[in-house]
């Protein structure tokens, strides 16, 4: 990774904020796209301690607008652009007819969206330099087998798994990967948030029973997958689709 410069969207927190500490620490430059900025002090610290670059751009990722101008400022500011991660994400587990018109354009502009708008971007920046590069785009197992409670969530995922193979296929030729990781149920802020208190507790442990493992999955871990299919032992991998679940879904 050393000697490279990545974009990490939602990389504030959870699975977004593991790999740009991961990067960070493998020696590469590294900017996060995010709403929130409370962790941008620590991943400065993380930079600062392995020699490498960290920049913070305040940008919400459903918005087209706001994510071009901090592809823009980012090859700015490090001269090219060669990894880019689109993590963000977001839901509100309910469902489907207990849900609302605002949540659904939420759930898609954040996730299906966001991954669209990061993607174009990303090919932008990389195109404009000597092209190669990869784009990691993260879906979720939600959108191989569907979820209950997570209906629209899961088609937005499904649409991003679609959208990874569709790219893929029209830039292989300027030697830019695109792949997509697909976590399981992963300890992170929006799991607890999803399920609190005591009832939550129990939805949770039912989960981990059903995952052979029988423990949900680390941010750490998903973005050793994420960090796997964005460097260049990865050369030969595009189009690909990678639960990280614990086997919880073995899909073919």
């Amino acid at each position: 990774m050393k000697g490279k410069v990545a974009v990490v969207t939602g990389g504030a927190r959870g699975i977004g904020f593991a790999t740009a500490v991961r990067f960070l620490q493998e020696g590469a430059t590294v900017a996060i796209l995010d709403i929130r900025n409370d962790s941008a002090e620590d991943l400065a610290l993380v930079g600062q301690k392995s020699g490498s670059r960290f920049l913070h751009v305040t940008a919400d990722v459903s918005s087209y607008g706001q994510v071009r101008e901090a592809g823009e400022r980012i090859r700015n500011e490090f001269g090219k652009l060669d990894i880019w991660v689109n993590n963000a994400g977001w839901d509100r587990i309910t469902p489907f007819l207990s849900t609302v018109p605002s949540d659904w354009e939420k759930v898609v502009g954040i996730n299906l969206m966001g991954t669209v708008h990061g993607t174009r971007a990303a090919l932008e920046g990389m195109l404009a330099g000597n092209g190669g590069g990869a784009i990691v785009n993260v879906a979720s197992d939600a959108g191989r087998v569907g979820s209950s409670g997570e209906a629209v969530y899961s088609a937005a995922k499904g649409g991003v798994i679609a959208f990874t193979k569709a790219i893929a296929r029209e830039v292989a030729r300027q030697n830019i990967r695109v792949n997509c990781v697909c976590p399981g149920p992963t300890d992170t802020p929006l799991l607890a948030e999803s399920f609190q208190g005591e009832e939550g507790a129990k939805i949770i442990a039912a989960m981990q029973r059903g995952i052979p493992f029988r423990r949900v999955g680390t941010p750490e871990e998903i973005a050793a997958a994420i960090r796997f299919l964005a460097a260049d032992e990865a050369s030969y991998i595009t189009g690909q689709v990678l639960s990280v679940n614990g086997g919880l879904n073995m899909v073919g």
